[in-house]
Formats: structure tokens, sequence, C-alpha cells
């Protein structure tokens, strides 16, 4: 799925990373969300290298990347914590300064990289997301619905585990990703066989850790910078069909936090670079191409 792209992995210094790095030109950094891997990239990462020199990662406790303990708060897995491992393995590579595209969970580690090292970024794009912060002080009942998962997982060790595993990890990820209205289609078999592989017990404690993180300790790191505004320009896209359009307006949400924002809305649901990665891939190198 990532014709001439190598494989690495990097020690952070708190976790190690995997990741398939391809191309020349700019850096790029691709950042998944749950319940994917850097595969989610497969479709357009290839046509990224053509410009761009693109580095695809796991998330630490995703994938093949390591799954260090949460702690305290389960600190391990803020999204602060995430974004220094990223920032790390782009010194690692050689580069001081990229670019950036996060869906979902990989959206939110780019924001808080944005907010802590915005001397790191030079442009963010944030697919089917808003900010946290926003996001959970505006609740309303079609995302709760829809959302529910963010308060199933963040409850306390070992519930949502253990249900998760009664359920099925196989099972567990086809329902995951099989929206109403979207359905499993666009998911090629490769890449549906990697999110299962990756999938089970010590994967499925590490993201109920990041969900706890999102509902705790990065909320206390988002409220002490609320009143920062994001200056490098940014991104936002996100699906018609999908449970962020249905209940925020991601264009005004961001605009709470970042001063030079644009954005379109795609005809898919939330996994925009799978749906439709022809359109995604025109909207991410048109936005850092300039």
């Amino acid at each position: 799925m990532f014709e001439n792209f190598e494989t690495l992995d990097i020690e952070t210094s708190s976790a190690r990373i995997h990741l398939r790095k391809g191309g020349s030109g700019p850096p790029l950094l691709l950042l998944h969300g749950n319940p994917l891997t850097h595969v989610m990239w497969h479709k357009i990462a290839p046509r990224l290298a053509e410009e761009f020199t693109v580095v695809a990662t796991d998330l630490r406790g995703y994938g093949d990347s390591s799954k260090p303990p949460g702690g305290e708060q389960s600190i391990g897995y803020s999204f602060r914590s995430m974004a220094v491992d990223q920032v790390e393995v782009m010194k690692a590579l050689g580069f001081d300064r990229f670019l950036v595209a996060g869906h979902d969970r990989g959206g939110r580690v780019a924001h808080r990289m944005a907010l802590d090292s915005p001397e790191c970024v030079e442009k963010v794009a944030f697919l089917d997301i808003v900010p946290t912060h926003h996001m959970l002080n505006n609740i309303k009942r079609t995302w709760a619905v829809d959302s529910y998962h963010w308060f199933f997982m963040a409850q306390p060790y070992d519930y949502p585990e253990k249900m998760i595993e009664a359920y099925g990890f196989e099972r567990y990820i086809r329902k995951k990703l099989d929206k109403p209205g979207v359905g499993l289609s666009a998911f090629t078999p490769e890449a549906m066989a990697e999110y299962i592989r990756c999938c089970n017990a010590e994967n499925i404690h590490a993201v109920c850790e990041d969900y706890r993180a999102a509902v705790g300790i990065d909320l206390v790191h988002d409220e002490a910078d609320l009143s920062t505004k994001i200056a490098m320009p940014m991104l936002v896209l996100w699906g018609e069909k999908s449970h962020v359009n249905r209940s925020y307006k991601p264009i005004e949400a961001w605009k709470e936090r970042a001063a030079d924002v644009r954005g379109k809305m795609l005809a898919c649901g939330h996994y925009p670079a799978e749906q439709v990665p022809d359109e995604t891939y025109e909207e991410l190198r048109r936005f850092f191409a300039k």
C-alpha cells in the first residue's frame, strides 16, 4: 500500500513510533485517527509524496507503535504527550519545521502541537474535528448519540477494555467503522486487515487511556490556553455525512481558536482520506503547496 516508502521505528523520549516515509520536497506529517493506523493515508500518501516528503506515523498506543503506561490522570496519552512524540520524530528525521495534517485523534494531536510547538508547524490541516474544548462544552443530543464512545471508553479501568474484548476485536473494528448511511465499502480489504490486526487488548487499553485523558487532563491543558490563537494557516475539511457536521459548524468553531482558517465540506462521512481520496488529496495538496 506504500510502494517506495521506507518503514522505520524511531525512539522518542517516552515511546517508540512506527512510521512510513517517502517522497521528496517539503516535509509533511500525516496523523491518523481512531480506530485506525497510518494506513488510513494509503490512498493519498503516494500522490502527496510526488511533491512532499511524507511521514505517516502510528500514534503511541496505536498500530505498531509502543503502548507505554498511561500513568496518573492518563497523562501518558494526553494530546500533549502524543504531540511531543511527533515533534521528536520529525526532528530525528532532520525536520525542525514541517507541515502537518491530522484526522480525528491525530487532528487533536496536531492541534496541541500547533499550540505547544508553533515554531515547528508551518501549516496545519484538520480532518473532521472541531476543537476538543468546544466540542465537550457544546454537546448536542445528536453528537452524544453518535459519539457515545467518548464517555464509554473514558470509564475507569478496566470496564470498557473488558466489554470490548468480550464483544470481539474484529467485530468491534467493523462496527466502529460502519457509520450509518456510509458503510464499509471505502475501506480496502488490505486496510481493513491492518486495522483488525492492530486491534488487541494492549491497543484497546491504550485507546481507553487516550479517551480518559481527553475528558480530563487534556481539558486542563486546553483551558490554560483558550485565549491563545493559532497563528499559522489552517485548513479544515469535514464530511457532509459525518457526526461532526450533524452537530457543529467546523469553520466557526475553529475561528474561535485560530487567526487564519479556511475549509470545505466534502461529500463523505467521517473518513475523508478513504471515502473521498481524490478530493482530500486535492485540498491538502493545494493548501500545503502554496
